[in-house]
């Protein structure tokens, strides 16, 4: 088939090359999305006259076609497509004939682009969250599981104040539910229809505009149409903005873990079939996936700020410049969701040696329990901060146990507050299942076929 905005000539190759890039193969992942978008589109065109009910019925069929060739990943889509919707229009026209060339009618192609990775998005965004919510939960169990364990706590990474493996698991599991939360919250924002803008600006057809966003599951439309466009690479943005942050954390936890794996220190131990081996040192055991955690966080970071370079200064209406903020979208969320998955598996497997913990313990770590102990008894803070500072080798190591047992206030070592996490993060998982589900069931409408989804990975 022609390029859809073939004229009369032919595109000089290297151009070709050079506006086409990898979208053909990125778009591998936007097939089953787009194929659900034309289906509501092909509903629109039907609901309003343009098409027939036979007309209907055989574009559905080879769009259900197409969404089951890619789930077996056997779809093709050439360089000389340029991307996925040449491709799928290609088909319906090869299969069905004339009828496969009416599908394009009212919308552009950046509609058709912009609603497909809507559809994407607000699916990823959810599973996303689900994922880091379930994380977040994984952490709470081995907060609760190893609430009492001693643990140093540290500042500047030296010896501080006595903490526990409970609060240092706790509070990543806290702050990974604040990122989670964000995605939920982000996830409405994306959730509104842009089909029906075509290139920024309507058609002077009578596009029923709710019709085919109810037909794909929106809970609404995007109403104006050239913001739609507008909207191209922002709400990318946006999402790999929420994905950063919860690199950002997972990162942090990876460099912890990192340090308190090592010999000297011993607090934890890795799975082994989690760390890689040396090619020249047999004893090795290397944390290479936390590692690459670390660098993989700033492959998310640096996709969000990619989109945002590129949209910068971009007058208002579609630009070609919107198809470069494809690649760190699916980059970017990739990388995100391996990220959360490989923590799920290193903390089913990570040891806690309770030993080494306790051992490390130190009398200093309890010098400013000594000043407080004492403050309580009627002396004043700064005299007795200084005494103590300055006889040091005379602090001795107090209950391990004992001292972060007595930390009451709310947050603390001794009231961690694990149940009322556990409420938030249970509501939080349930809140995703069930917008999950609703997509499902617009889609299953859509397509006739079980348990589609649009995320591949």
């Amino acid at each position: 088939m022609s390029k859809l905005w073939q004229k009369d000539y032919s595109l000089d190759s290297l151009m070709e090359e050079f506006t086409v890039s990898n979208d053909y193969v990125l778009d591998q992942q936007l097939v089953i999305a787009d194929c659900l978008a034309s289906i509501a589109h092909a509903r629109g065109l039907q609901h309003i006259g343009i098409l027939t009910e036979e007309e209907l019925s055989n574009l559905e069929k080879g769009l259900q076609r197409v969404i089951e060739l890619r789930q077996k990943d056997d779809f093709p889509i050439t360089i000389a497509d340029e991307d996925c919707h040449t491709a799928i229009e290609a088909f319906l026209t090869k299969e069905y004939g004339e009828v496969g060339k009416k599908i394009h009618t009212g919308r552009s192609r950046n509609d058709q682009v912009q609603t497909a990775l809507r559809v994407w998005m607000r699916e990823f965004t959810l599973k996303m969250c689900k994922a880091t919510g379930e994380l977040s939960e994984a952490l709470l169990a081995f907060a609760q599981k190893y609430e009492d364990v001693p643990m140093p706590g540290r500042t500047h990474m030296q010896i501080a104040m006595p903490s526990s493996v409970g609060l240092w698991a706790a509070s990543f599991a806290e702050e990974l539910y604040d990122e989670a939360q964000h995605l939920m919250h982000l996830s409405w924002m994306l959730d509104q229809s842009p089909l029906g803008s075509a290139a920024s600006y309507g058609v002077p057809i009578p596009l029923d505009r709710q019709f085919t966003s109810e037909q794909m599951g929106f809970t609404r439309v995007q109403n104006n149409v050239l913001y739609a466009n507008n909207s191209r690479g922002k709400f990318e943005a946006m999402l790999l903005d929420g994905c950063d942050y919860i690199a950002l954390t997972l990162s942090k936890l990876a460099q912890d873990l990192i340090l308190f794996t090592l010999p000297e220190f011993g607090y934890f131990s890795l799975p082994k079939e989690l760390c890689t081996g040396s090619s020249i040192m047999p004893q090795k055991k290397n944390p290479d996936g936390l590692e690459l955690a670390r660098s993989r966080s700033s492959v998310v970071s640096a996709s969000a700020q990619r989109v945002k370079s590129i949209i910068r200064s971009l007058p208002s209406g579609y630009n070609r410049d919107f198809q470069d903020t494809k690649e760190p979208l699916l980059t970017g969320t990739k990388a995100s969701w391996q990220l959360v998955q490989i923590f799920k598996r290193m903390l089913s497997g990570l040891q806690v040696n309770e030993e080494a913990l306790i051992a490390g313990c130190t009398p200093e770590l309890y010098a400013t329990d000594v000043v407080l102990k004492q403050v309580m008894e009627g002396k004043n803070f700064r005299d007795t901060y200084k005494e103590v500072g300055l006889h040091l080798n005379a602090v001795s190591k107090l209950d391990p146990i004992k001292t972060i047992q007595e930390r009451t206030s709310i947050g603390t070592t001794g009231n961690l507050g694990l149940d009322e996490d556990q409420l938030f993060i249970s509501l939080l998982i349930s809140g995703c299942n069930e917008v999950l589900a609703s997509y499902a069931k617009a889609y299953k409408e859509l397509c006739g076929i079980e348990d589609v989804e649009t995320v591949l990975y």
